[in-house]
């Protein structure tokens, strides 16, 4: 099976600037930096909460835990939140009107429910689509997200832990 590919910077750039054209886009652009600046699978991003990333004065934390129940191996894991997914968490709650409540999801259909991973995985590939980039999907974001940790100098010890990988391989 191929691998997802890794955007470019420029690419990257070029699919939130189409996020914002798109209908959704908003929701979108967020899903897509869960993606790529935390390294979060779309079974996970889909099953996140507002409170899972919001403290109680509804500011975005800088450090959350995934439940053991929403991640592939089955282990609860952090994910860290950089000021720029933060800025975004932020700015997109504060947006949202009458599905403001900590228990909703926090990227939700058009329904206003918790999108499937399934569901989430087209999501991405019309943005992808939309955008002219070939051959990535919605992978591309974790292999992103690790590939800058990598080029960064991150101990791979440490990447695979943020990654929620089980081996270093």
């Amino acid at each position: 099976m191929k691998q997802a590919k890794v955007l470019s910077s420029e690419e990257l750039k070029r699919v939130m600037a189409i996020c914002i054209a798109m209908q959704n886009g908003k929701r979108n652009r967020l899903m897509l930096m869960l993606s790529h600046y935390a390294g979060m699978r779309v079974g996970e991003i889909a099953s996140l909460k507002w409170a899972d990333v919001l403290d109680k004065e509804f500011r975005p934390k800088t450090m959350f835990y995934l439940k053991a129940e929403n991640t592939k191996a089955k282990e609860a894991r952090q994910v860290h939140l950089n000021a720029k997914l933060q800025k975004e968490l932020f700015t997109y709650w504060a947006q949202l009107d009458r599905w403001k409540k900590f228990e909703r999801p926090v990227v939700q259909s058009q329904k206003g429910g918790h999108f499937t991973p399934n569901s989430m995985v087209q999501a991405f590939t019309r943005v992808f689509d939309a955008a002219g980039i070939e051959d990535a999907s919605s992978h591309s974001g974790r292999r992103w997200f690790i590939t800058q940790m990598a080029h960064a100098g991150v101990s791979p010890k440490v990447i695979m832990e943020l990654a929620g990988h089980k081996q270093l391989t």
